[in-house]
């Protein structure tokens, strides 16, 4: 049947068509770099590079798209406090955004545009809207007439009446209707500016994603991403001025995830639970924080707090045992032998994680079928004779599934697995010529490295340490 995803436009699951077969045009709005991202900033990032690195998987080629906004009210004002210039401050953010994102498993896009080097598409967008009608000038401002768009409120499924109860202008501003706004801002004494037709000033916050999104991608993409909290007003406004401008739909799909709890609470600064990732992975392992985030449908809302992040630990731990313990197993069983009832056991879980996958981007479930496909292999472990073929295929499936979501099911750092195999295979031939005290240096050698071993009935196993 192919991949159903949920459309937030339509209110809906449906069939994923791109407009031009295997190529897909994707965006997600990025973030405003004045300060390390936070836990929330970061569900966005794990989740679309999740469903970028699926649909390439699926054989999908992805365009991805994903800007920064490196101008604008909280970065001018963190900058004044800091007492630095806006631009060094942004570029400091972004590389701390690279150095977060990708500690956390999350590739750069293909491009990632700034507002800052995309400011001649930026005025020209606004120009063309003023030109049709769309937008106006106001004493060096220029605003979005929601009233001269028809759909306006369609995403977020209001209609323009209900929207306009509770709105209001706030003192400064010119604009004629209380849900009109900003497109070009004009400059304050001392702030960064550029030059315009209408003065000097600077982008407002919807429009600079329009016109990113045009320059780099078209005007109609396949997929616009972001975070449950942009979807009104910033992807309202995106698909308002973009609609309006090149009079076709900005984008075919509309993504969103859900919200993130601190203890079940909204993260705020002033409850004190505002958790930087930027400190989090200094005391948590990067891909448990990855695999967490996985292990929820990324519509539905999220709490975080230490006790699920060690779920989370002992959950990855208990993977990249298995696979430590599959590729012991393998290298003393037959190169054939007796494959029975086990031969098609992990091609059906990769056929169920597919499914499950394709439903929507449903990491949640599919992580459930890489448990169950864990816990066949642990029962097969306990079988006196094994067939390579069989721990081969568990071991391949259980890659596949931790490639196609990104996550870590072995571990790699630290001492190389066949160091570890050698010195397990000493202390075998030690144990056997009754050289306990070499058999125990090797076990207390290996526990000082982070390596465990356990004595079971079909031999001896060993599993990494977590930190």
């Amino acid at each position: 049947m192919g991949i159903m995803l949920y459309n937030t436009l339509t209110r809906q699951k449906e069939a994923f068509q791109p407009m031009s077969g295997s190529e897909v045009k994707m965006y997600v709005c990025g973030p405003t770099v004045y300060n390390y991202i936070h836990i929330g900033n970061a569900r966005p990032a794990i989740v679309f590079d999740m469903v970028r690195k699926y649909l390439e998987y699926r054989g999908y080629n992805v365009h991805y798209v994903s800007n920064f906004t490196d101008v604008d009210d909280k970065i001018i004002k963190a900058a004044n406090e800091l007492g630095e210039e806006v631009p060094r401050l942004a570029e400091r953010f972004i590389e701390a955004y690279f150095e977060d994102t990708g500690a956390l498993g999350v590739d750069k896009a293909d491009l990632h545009p700034r507002v800052t080097e995309t400011m001649p598409e930026i005025i020209s967008f606004i120009k063309a809207l003023i030109d049709k009608g769309y937008a106006y000038e106001a004493d060096g401002d220029v605003y979005f007439s929601t009233r001269s768009f028809s759909g306006y409120g369609k995403l977020s499924s209001q209609s323009i009446q209900d929207l306009q109860l509770g709105a209001r202008i706030e003192p400064g501003e010119k604009k004629k209707n209380a849900l009109d706004f900003a497109l070009w801002k004009s400059s304050k004494e001392g702030e960064i500016a550029w030059e315009s037709p209408w003065g000097s000033g600077r982008p407002g916050w919807h429009i600079e994603c329009s016109a990113m999104v045009k320059k780099y991608l078209g005007e109609t993409i396949d997929i616009h991403a972001g975070g449950q909290d942009l979807a009104f007003p910033h992807h309202e406004n995106e698909m308002a001025q973009s609609e309006a401008l090149n009079e076709q739909e900005m984008a075919r799909y509309w993504m969103h995830n859900g919200y993130i709890q601190i203890d079940n609470e909204k993260m705020s600064k002033s409850l004190g639970n505002f958790v930087l990732v930027h400190d989090i992975i200094q005391k948590h392992s990067p891909e448990v924080i990855r695999f967490f985030m996985l292990q929820a449908h990324y519509r539905s809302p999220l709490n975080f707090n230490e006790e699920l992040l060690e779920s989370a630990k002992n959950s990855l731990e208990r993977i990249q045992t298995t696979v430590n313990n599959l590729k012991h197993r393998r290298r003393e069983s037959a190169d054939f032998g007796e494959a029975g009832r086990w031969k098609e056991t992990a091609s059906k879980h990769l056929q169920r994680f597919i499914r499950e996958m394709d439903d929507d981007f449903n990491s949640a479930n599919g992580i459930t079928v890489l448990f169950d496909l864990i816990k066949t292999a642990n029962l097969y472990l306990e079988e006196k004779q094994t067939s390579k073929e069989v721990l081969t295929s568990f071991l391949d499936t259980i890659r596949e599934i931790g490639s196609a979501l990104d996550i870590k099911v072995e571990t790699s750092e630290g001492m190389l697995d066949e160091e570890i195999e050698a010195l397990m295979e000493e202390r075998v031939q030690a144990r056997k010529s009754r050289n306990f005290a070499r058999a125990d240096e090797i076990r207390d050698h290996l526990k000082e490295q982070g390596i465990i071993l356990e004595d079971t009935p079909q031999g001896t196993r060993w599993k990494r340490e977590q930190s």
